[in-house]
């Protein structure tokens, strides 16, 4: 079948990097308030019970030739509890901690009382009827006995799922009773996600790939949980069904979900330090202090804007950004004072809310900035400060912890910036104190950065686009103390009052329409020929943050509310 040189080798201690350590918070995780089922080590998703697997025994690394140094290691999960079985096996590139997980199962009983259908009368899991091997580089010569990785698609029997791949490292096929394949309508499909691993070359008659995956429908109201395996191919193509899955947690009452007290817990743990640029002017403050100081509501067909009580309590709720009404500052001697912010009443307002069928919470911190001040671009060597460009009223941004409900162990922070962002895992995280991490918020534009630096909004290979400075400085937020939560719709009525102001669905901020070309001309007709075009093209690439001012809507009209972050 495979009739190449194994070009894979089992030891490869000369041209990995070391094999990965396991990675730990730097501080112990502390005894939570007491609840029903957060950081209970298991969660009922319905007809099965899930629990987290994160020791793992390697079984095969294998290195590219013409990148010697990158190394993708294969592991097993170990120290399984009785009763339950692996649904498939984990990987990771090497040169970094390990860091991931697997899900195990096992069936629950159901109680006599419950309503079920006709399919509940078939058993939620069940063993494969036998494997297909997907690919190996063995060559079938005894050089590559030992050496190589075979890697297993378990064969579910009709009406079920596979839920992940298994590897070897002989060619002997694994046992049937190592893994369970998951009745199908318990399952939901997933989705590859990133590219971690690469043979498809020229050089290369045995293309393999390698993929995270994640489930197609994410976000709050999402059932669907990641189950931590992986998706590997030799022949695959974008847009093909995946022949493994994701599962569904089918238990309404999410009890993997920390109640109140243990929200508060979580935040008093884990809740980052906001560090704001030394050199930032446009401070943050609370909501209340930017009502009382000035902030005025309008509608359309008036001039005359009305003043909003502290609480919010006047503005118009509900709906969507019918462009009827928006928020604006006063002029004036009065206006200079709002802009600036006020850092002693900043705080962060905060949105909890299940991940991944209930499996993960995530802990959404806003932060409010009255002013969003113009840009400053970066052509090479040169800073440019603009003098509009950018700026707008009102100023919404945030961050996300993603925790862990089988354990309660911060897994990663999610980094909003402008229209994206990115999640960076616990390990790559820089921590002030305890397991408290620290939060960059950018000079005028406050998107949230894991640590210090430039980052460009443009090109970084030409050193050309909107500029990003972070750094640490006095100015901080210390969001384990100042925040408040105003929303967790997963723990029902009342338990969470939700302040007016949330409810605007409007801009906080008016729109106003100029004509940035006057601006960028001048700066465009004093750079070298050869630059021209690279820098209008950047800019056409951003249109919004060039065409005028228009302040944005509030958290709860954001996409991100109820569905997933942007990555």
């Amino acid at each position: 079948m495979f009739m190449c040189k194994c070009f894979y080798r089992n030891q490869l201690n000369d041209l990995c990097p070391p094999e990965p350590e396991p990675f730990s918070l730097p501080a112990p995780i502390p005894q939570w308030p007491p609840g029903e089922g957060f950081a209970s080590g298991k969660i009922i998703i319905g007809e099965i019970e899930v629990s987290k697997i994160s020791k793992f025994e390697r079984i095969w690394t294998c290195s590219l030739p013409e990148d010697k140094k990158k190394c993708i290691t294969f592991y097993k999960p170990v120290a399984i509890p009785d009763g339950f079985r692996s649904m498939g096996h984990y990987c990771q590139l090497n040169g970094k901690p390990l860091h991931g997980y697997v899900l195990v199962v096992r069936e629950v009983e159901l109680p006599e009382t419950a309503v079920v259908g006709e399919h509940v009368k078939s058993a939620a899991l069940r063993e494969p009827l036998d494997y297909t091997l997907v690919w190996s580089p063995d060559d079938g010569t005894e050089e590559s006995y030992g050496s190589c990785g075979y890697f297993w698609l378990p064969d579910p029997p009709e009406g079920y799922r596979a839920m992940g791949f298994l590897v070897t490292n002989k060619p002997g096929k694994p046992e049937l009773d190592e893994v369970r394949c998951v009745r199908a309508d318990l399952t939901d499909t997933c989705e590859t996600h990133n590219l971690i691993f690469n043979s498809r070359t020229n050089s290369t008659s045995l293309p393999f790939q390698v993929w995270t995956m994640r489930p197609r429908h994410r976000g709050m109201r999402g059932t669907r949980v990641s189950v931590g395996t992986f998706f590997c191919s030799s022949h695959w193509s974008n847009g093909e069904d995946l022949q493994i899955g994701c599962m569904k947690n089918l238990n309404p009452k999410l009890c993997g979900m920390p109640n109140l007290d243990q929200i508060h817990s979580l935040i008093n743990h884990y809740g980052p330090t906001v560090f704001f640029h030394p050199d930032e002017v446009y401070l943050p403050s609370s909501v209340a202090w930017f009502f009382k100081n000035g902030a005025l509501l309008y509608k359309t067909g008036t001039d005359v804007g009305e003043a909003i009580d502290e609480s919010g309590s006047n503005l118009p709720g509900g709906g969507s950004n019918d462009r009827q009404f928006w928020i604006d500052i006063p002029s004036g001697d009065q206006r200079k004072n709002v802009i600036y912010g006020n850092l002693e009443s900043a705080k962060l307002y905060v949105h909890v809310k299940p991940a991944l069928g209930g499996t993960f919470t995530d802990i959404a911190m806003w932060v409010f900035c009255p002013f969003n001040g113009p840009a400053t671009l970066k052509v090479g060597p040169m800073d440019i400060a603009l003098s509009k460009i950018g700026q707008h009223v009102g100023d919404w941004e945030h961050f996300t912890l993603r925790i862990c409900n089988f354990t309660g162990e911060l897994c990663s922070i999610y980094f909003s910036q402008h229209s994206g962002g990115q999640w960076v895992d616990a390990y790559a995280l820089e921590y002030i104190r305890g397991n408290k991490a620290i939060i960059y918020s950018t000079k005028n534009g406050h998107a949230s950065f894991p640590h210090a630096g430039t980052y460009l909004q443009g090109s970084s290979k030409l050193g050309i686009g909107i500029k990003n400075d972070a750094d640490g400085s006095e100015f901080s937020v210390d969001s384990s103390i100042q925040y408040e939560v105003v929303a967790a719709e997963y723990l029902g009525d009342g338990v969470v009052t939700e302040p007016g102001w949330l409810q605007f669905m409007r801009e906080w901020g008016p729109k106003i329409v100029y004509n940035s070309r006057t601006e960028l001309d001048k700066i465009i007709n004093v750079l070298p020929v050869m630059l021209r075009y690279s820098v209008e093209s950047i800019f056409s690439k951003i249109p919004v943050e060039l065409s005028g001012e228009e302040g944005p809507t509030g958290p709860k009209e954001k996409n991100n509310w109820v569905g997933d972050e942007r990555w």
